[in-house]
């Protein structure tokens, strides 16, 4: 039975966890997302479907969302070690494919 307040209202106290983080980050290059999607099975790119590349990863369980001008979105990490985890992964690939420092 829950509590309740002397007005006789339920005193509501949820019970959360996280269970999505989106973060984003610069890298500050731009990227060549044909070469990165061609190196590597964990990436899908398909520009006329959407602009950014879309690279999967196991461990963590995250989707890292690659864009030309050197953003990434990083979604579905529960933790912000999890997040840095991705992101590490992810330059160690795509530091082979950059173009130009953004903005040139």
């Amino acid at each position: 039975m829950p509590k309740v307040t002397k007005s006789g209202k339920p005193v509501l106290k949820p019970n959360f966890k996280v269970e999505n983080i989106v973060a984003s980050a610069d890298l500050g290059v731009e990227l060549d997302l044909y070469a990165i999607a061609k190196a590597s099975p964990d990436v899908d790119y398909e520009p006329e479907q959407f602009p950014g590349a879309i690279y999967k990863i196991h461990n963590p369980k995250v989707a890292l969302l690659l864009f030309k001008n050197g953003k990434i979105i990083c979604t579905g990490a529960k933790t912000n070690a999890e997040i840095k985890k991705a992101i590490e992964q992810v330059i160690k690939v795509v530091s082979k494919y950059t173009l130009k420092p953004s903005g040139s």
